[in-house]
């Protein structure tokens, strides 16, 4: 029997993609928004696609701000700008 992959929503493109191949940004319980790149720090998690447009679209439409009901720093943005942009890999390897 295989293992049930867990499927998240796209803020970008609103796609139900499998979690791992999702960027995941987190609030945390004291309300700093973070990067998450091991998909296991406590708090609410929201997820973008690896595609630039996708953020794009995130940031015009304000998407991170009303999902965590907060403002979101830029440098949370642009570090996930910057990871798109030089198709890094985000997860050390």
């Amino acid at each position: 029997m295989e293992k049930k992959v867990p499927l998240r929503q796209c803020l970008g493109c609103r796609e139900m993609k499998p979690k791992n191949e999702l960027i995941r940004a987190v609030k945390s319980p004291e309300g700093d928004v973070s990067l998450d790149f091991s998909f296991k720090a406590p708090g609410r998690g929201a997820y973008i696609c690896h595609d630039i447009n996708c953020l794009k679209r995130v940031v015009k439409t304000n998407a991170l701000k009303r999902v965590f009901k907060i403002n979101i720093s830029d440098e949370i943005l642009d570090e996930l700008k910057n990871k798109l942009e030089n198709k890094e890999s985000i997860y050390g390897s």
